[in-house]
């Protein structure tokens, strides 16, 4: 299958061809979900931590004697019942990163590019070089694509500082290497514009 080759301008420069394997194949949405909650899951720093009766500050001198006082029974001031006491059963340092096979990832990242692919919003340029950094400049360029104010997922090479200074500062815009694109990034941005060498890259890992 052949997707159309574009410039900043939006005017057609060529054709690209594209495999099938990757761009043409069915959604599983289940698999979708497993691989996007494991990545949000591997987000999490999993560095929460409260303080149990044995770690918070204070005497372990027994407060009062054991009978005829009146009050309740108490061993020390740090009890979970006391305030300022341990927290029971709190949260602990933990990972939460879930494992998802290599070619489930793939696959649902397969499946997510096909379907943008179908939905028309994926642009693919001969380049995305920039003449400078400028903000300003570079939201005209989308404003041509007919992409402005919408979320955007750029690929191109890290090299490409321009591009990098000029879409950092606006949230709807972010900006991978062929690489690091995956399933939740795909489905988190309405548009993806690459530039041809980024997807001959990605397409060389997912074929």
């Amino acid at each position: 299958m052949k997707i159309e080759l574009k410039n900043w301008t939006n005017s057609v420069v060529g054709e690209l061809e594209v495999p099938e394997d990757v761009f043409a194949r069915e959604v599983s949405e289940h698999l979708v979900w497993e691989v996007v909650r494991a990545y949000l899951a591997s987000r999490r720093r999993g560095t929460h931590k409260t303080k149990e009766r044995g770690e918070v500050a204070g005497t372990g001198a027994k407060p009062w004697k054991q009978k005829h006082t009146g009050r309740a029974r108490a061993g020390h001031r740090r009890s979970p019942l006391w305030r300022a006491g341990g927290i029971v059963h709190g949260p602990r340092p933990r990972s939460y990163v879930m494992k998802v096979n290599k070619k489930a990832r793939r696959a649902a990242l397969r499946g997510v590019l096909s379907q943008r692919l179908a939905e028309g919003r994926i642009l693919v340029l001969d380049s995305m070089d920039l003449d400078g950094p400028k903000t300003k400049d570079f939201m005209k360029n989308l404003e041509d694509l007919g992409i402005k104010d919408q979320k955007v997922l750029l690929v191109d090479g890290l090299e490409n500082i321009n591009l990098h200074l000029a879409s950092r500062n606006r949230p709807e815009l972010k900006m991978l290497d062929a690489m690091s694109v995956n399933t939740y990034e795909v489905l988190n941005h309405r548009w993806i514009v690459a530039s041809e060498p980024a997807l001959r890259s990605l397409v060389e890992v997912l074929s």
